[in-house]
């Protein structure tokens, strides 16, 4: 994708291509923390523990495309369930361009340089811990809250418990 194609402007989430789908990924690794549900309420409540298929590294999936394979419980994100996906966070590409929202400056499509997603804060590199070093029944001690862009070092907050 060239900067100059501003295709999420101009059509909508229904209207592009495959491609175009798969660019508005940030890249921020924030949809592939393990989340967990309160069974009362429904709520659900991220972690800053990455899935075990996870590069906390990079923010890439090391199995893209077998990962529902791999991960029975891994969201696939289409045009028909984005709009309906409540745990997404609010800097989400794919949540904000439903809700009829622009892409924030930082976003790699609008900057023109993968990094800026980083340097926003909003990039989970470096403040998530794979899986397979948590105990299940432990994750709820990993429960954070998202913050938005600019909150770099302070960017994930822990909560004590669910509540």
């Amino acid at each position: 994708m060239s900067k100059t194609d501003r295709f999420w402007e101009t059509k909508s989430l229904l209207e592009m291509s495959q491609r175009e789908w798969e660019a508005l990924c940030d890249g921020c690794g924030r949809c592939c923390v393990v989340k967990l549900e309160d069974e009362d309420s429904g709520a659900v409540y991220p972690t800053s523990v990455g899935c075990r298929l996870l590069d906390t590294t990079t923010c890439r999936c090391t199995d893209y495309r077998n990962r529902h394979d791999r991960v029975p419980d891994c969201v696939k994100l289409d045009r028909d369930n984005v709009s309906r996906l409540g745990w997404l966070p609010e800097t989400c590409a794919y949540r904000r361009l439903a809700q009829g929202h622009g892409l924030d400056w930082w976003h790699p499509l609008v900057s023109g340089d993968a990094n800026t997603v980083i340097d926003a804060g909003i990039s989970i590199i470096g403040r998530v811990i794979p899986e397979t070093e948590v105990a299940e029944e432990d994750l709820v001690e990993f429960i954070i809250e998202w913050q938005g862009p600019g909150e770099q070092l302070s960017g994930f907050q822990r909560k004590n418990s669910v509540t």
